[in-house]
């Protein structure tokens, strides 16, 4: 159990923070994050505890403290949010807030651009000089540059570039000066790293609302670290009762794969719907068929039962990896089948 939030990172508290949304906006905080953030929280997200609920409601109103501060910063700079901090919380609160920020932008510099997807960085650059713009992009990959010079203007996208190509060595005065730019560029999105119970169920929820790109790139760097951890998020991303969001076509193409007895054995302790969902797939002599191995299986293990139904699921997933179907809910995807 996690009592104490100041013992936490900043990652395991934008963790309890996303496990205390709803699925829904958790999905959609992950896709305004880059790669590194969503890969480094999920992470934080399947080794989460119980979390005291105290800790949850502190961690929350750190958020939001921070968000204000961040709203207050971009504005009118920190100092103009200091003063404004300092009404509204007080000296001591606010004395906190702001050097969280200043410690967040000293760090970040030139980290935070190279985090930053080409949209942001073109946000941060368009209204600076093109010399700085010049400096700055050199110091980024060549696919950020390139993804960057294309969004800008023709006529800005040729100075720039001419610039780049004439650069010489870049003092390390000069280069300071544009950290400095660097930092006060990122003042307005700069964010500390916090951004219920976690666990792979808690991630596995998540995913299942967040697009297949998301999905796949989170489960392919959590089965690098810990396939055992992957392979439990995957086994709960799908569960049983979840086969009424598929269509009935894809349905069809599910019963096509799966063991006769295992279907039997997994409607054993389904509920009325999911029967009916299967039945009304079937063809009327197989349905007629199934219900009377249903009536004559007599009383079986739970466990048995349960690992019918995981050798159902696993061949759902597998046709979803496959393209043979797609699960309703995942992002903006509609339940078709191919």
């Amino acid at each position: 159990m996690i009592e104490d939030a100041s013992q936490l990172t900043g990652r395991q508290k934008a963790a309890i923070l996303m496990i205390s949304l709803d699925v829904e906006t958790a999905a959609e905080l992950f896709k305004n994050m880059n790669k590194h953030d969503i890969e480094k929280i999920s992470m934080e997200i399947a080794r989460l505890e119980m979390v005291k609920s105290s800790v949850i409601d502190e961690i929350n109103q750190e958020f939001l403290n921070l968000i204000k501060a961040q709203e207050y910063v971009a504005r009118g700079g920190v100092d103009f949010a200091e003063t404004v901090l300092e009404k509204a919380f007080g000296p001591s609160v606010a004395k906190e807030l702001v050097e969280k920020i200043r410690n967040s932008m000293k760090s970040h510099g030139f980290s935070t651009l190279k985090k930053a997807d080409s949209s942001q960085l073109v946000n941060f650059l368009i209204k600076e000089h093109p010399q700085t713009i010049a400096l700055i992009l050199s110091y980024l990959s060549p696919e950020q540059t390139a993804e960057v010079l294309a969004e800008f203007p023709e006529d800005l996208r040729a100075d720039v570039a001419y610039r780049i190509a004439t650069l010489g060595k870049i003092s390390p005065n000069l280069l300071k000066d544009i950290e400095e730019v660097v930092e006060s560029l990122a003042e307005s999105v700069i964010s500390e790293d916090m951004s219920k119970t976690g666990g792979a169920q808690a991630l596995a929820e998540i995913l299942n609302k967040a697009n297949k790109m998301t999905e796949r790139s989170i489960l392919s760097r959590l089965e690098e670290i810990n396939p055992e951890l992957a392979q439990e998020v995957k086994s709960q991303m799908f569960v049983f009762e979840d086969i009424v969001l598929l269509d009935d076509r894809s349905i069809q193409r599910v019963l096509k794969n799966v063991d006769k007895k295992d279907l039997a054995l997994a409607l054993k302790a389904a509920d009325d719907e999911i029967k009916e969902k299967i039945f009304k797939n079937m063809s009327e002599r197989a349905a007629t068929l199934l219900k009377e191995d249903l009536e004559v299986l007599g009383p079986v293990r739970l466990r048995e039962v349960e690992e019918a139904q995981r050798r159902i699921i696993e061949v759902i997933k597998q046709l979803e990896e496959e393209g043979e179907i797609i699960i309703a809910g995942r992002g903006d995807e509609d339940a078709i089948i191919v």
